[in-house]
């Protein structure tokens, strides 16, 4: 299986790994029957996402896709976050190998979950914004 140049940096040193204590939304995906799993933290003020951060449990793959992820919404508006695709992350690490493709659906899954998460807090109901999150890795299947 061969990977990209960025895929093997953001695996080797992935960016914003961690926990952020008073994050105002987490979103968890994964399970361990796939073996990934991904847990990430956002901190949202103004509207925008001023800090992120994840943890994640699986291989070099879904590590990478987590950092590429972080990556891709700090700084941004919710509504530009939510907008991230698995094909976005894809192609800023420069191309998954097809049977890593499930490993860019977690990290958009788990983008979507942490922002749903955070509308959760604020009282508002996320499924018409964030649409449904797919915590079944039987899902990220159909992706490939």
């Amino acid at each position: 299986m061969l990977y990209s140049q960025k895929v093997m940096d953001h695996f080797t040193n992935p960016r914003n790994v961690g926990e952020i204590p008073d994050a105002n939304g987490i979103g968890e995906v994964g399970n361990a029957k796939c073996g990934d799993i991904m847990k990430m933290y956002i901190k949202v003020q103004n509207g925008k996402i001023e800090d992120v951060k994840f943890k994640t449990f699986g291989c070099g793959a879904a590590i990478a896709t987590s950092s590429i992820a972080t990556e891709l919404i700090k700084g941004a508006t919710i509504e530009e976050a939510l907008k991230l695709t698995n094909k976005a992350v894809i192609e800023a690490l420069d191309g998954l190998p097809p049977a890593k493709i499930h490993c860019s659906v977690l990290a958009e899954q788990a983008v979507k979950a942490a922002l749903s998460d955070y509308y959760t807090r604020q009282g508002i109901d996320p499924k018409p914004i964030a649409g449904e999150i797919v915590e079944d890795c039987e899902a990220c299947h159909l992706a490939e």
